[in-house]
C-alpha cells in the first residue's frame, strides 16, 4: 500500500452541510514548437485569464512542465502549487496542483506512480512508453475544517493502451480504497477515455462523475478539441465521493482563433455532504 494511507488513520470526518469546494482539471498542453500560433508564449496569459476568472479552490493540472508551472504561479497571486515530474524531481509532465491559500490548507501530499511499483519515480510497467502518476493531497478547508483528499492524474493515451489504463484505474482505486469510507475524495485528471468506456464504468463504480450527476451542467459535454474549439470526446473528467455535485461547467472560452490549450477545462461546484 502506498505511504499516502499510512495517513488514513488520522482522517477526521466533520459535519458539513454548507460550504461549496470549486475544483478545476485543466490539460494545459504540454510547451511544443510545433504547436505554432498555438504555442505556449501565445496562449499562456490567456490561460491564466481564464483560470483567474473561474477562481478554482483547487486546480489540477496536466502536461504541466516545471517552467510552465512556476509561469502560473508567478502569475496567479493568492496560489501555491506542489507536484514534481513524472520522470521524478523537476523532469516530465507534472500533475501539478494549484490551490488557494486563504481557502485551503495542504496537511499532507505526495506522489506515486501508475506501475508495478508505484513507490519509484519515473517507474513505468504494462508496457507504456511514458511514465504515468498521481499527484495527492490532504486538504483541510479553512475556518470550518472539512478535510478531504484531492487525487489528480493522466492516463495513458494509446489506442492500445486499454490494459494499461484499466491497471492505472486499479492503482487509483486501490488507494483510495485505503482510506475510511467515510473520508472526502475527489479525482481529476485526463483520462484519456470517453464516458461510454468500460474505464469510466469501472471508475463510477466507486466515484460518481461530477458531469452526470451534477443538478446543473453548463457548455459541451466533449472536452478534448485539439486547438479547434469543437471537442469530440469528453475525457476530462471530476469523479467524487461525500459530496454533492451542484453545478458543472466546461469552459469555452477563446480569443478569436486563439485558444488556452487544446482541451477545455472543467469547473465543478462540490457541495460538502454532511459528516
Amino acid at each position: 500500500m502506498i505511504a499516502v494511507f499510512s495517513l488514513a488513520a488520522s482522517v477526521s470526518v466533520e459535519a458539513s452541510t454548507a460550504h461549496v469546494l470549486r475544483v478545476m482539471t485543466f490539460n494545459v498542453r504540454v510547451p511544443v514548437a510545433r504547436d505554432g500560433v498555438h504555442v505556449w508564449s501565445k496562449r499562456r496569459d490567456l490561460l491564466l485569464r481564464v483560470i483567474r476568472a473561474q477562481r478554482p479552490d483547487v486546480l489540477g493540472t496536466q502536461e504541466l512542465t516545471e517552467a510552465q508551472g512556476r509561469y502560473m504561479a508567478a502569475h496567479l497571486p493568492g496560489y501555491a502549487w506542489f507536484g514534481q515530474g513524472r520522470e521524478g524531481g523537476v523532469k516530465g509532465e507534472h500533475m501539478g496542483v494549484f490551490y488557494r491559500t486563504d481557502r485551503l490548507k495542504v496537511l499532507a501530499s505526495g506522489d506515486f506512480w501508475l506501475s508495478d511499483t508505484p513507490r519509484v519515480p519515473g517507474s513505468r510497467t504494462w508496457g507504456q512508453p511514458y511514465p504515468r502518476m498521481v499527484t495527492w493531497a490532504r486538504f483541510r478547508l479553512r475556518g470550518e475544517g472539512s478535510v478531504f483528499y484531492y487525487f489528480n492524474t493522466h492516463f495513458p493515451y494509446r489506442q492500445q493502451d486499454v490494459e494499461a489504463r484499466r491497471r492505472s484505474a486499479d492503482e487509483v482505486l486501490g488507494c483510495i480504497a485505503g482510506l475510511p469510507a467515510t473520508a472526502r475524495v475527489v479525482l481529476t485528471g485526463d483520462f484519456n477515455s470517453a464516458a461510454s468506456s468500460a474505464l469510466h464504468a469501472r471508475l463510477a463504480r466507486a466515484l460518481d462523475d461530477a458531469w452526470m450527476h451534477a443538478k446543473r451542467r453548463t457548455g459541451p459535454a466533449g472536452t478534448f478539441h485539439g486547438f479547434t474549439g469543437r471537442p469530440a470526446r469528453r475525457i476530462d473528467w471530476i469523479l467524487t465521493r461525500g459530496f454533492t455535485p451542484r453545478e458543472v461547467h466546461t469552459v469555452t472560452t477563446h480569443e478569436k482563433a486563439a485558444y488556452p490549450s487544446d482541451h477545455f477545462p472543467v469547473v465543478a461546484m462540490l457541495a460538502f455532504d454532511g459528516g
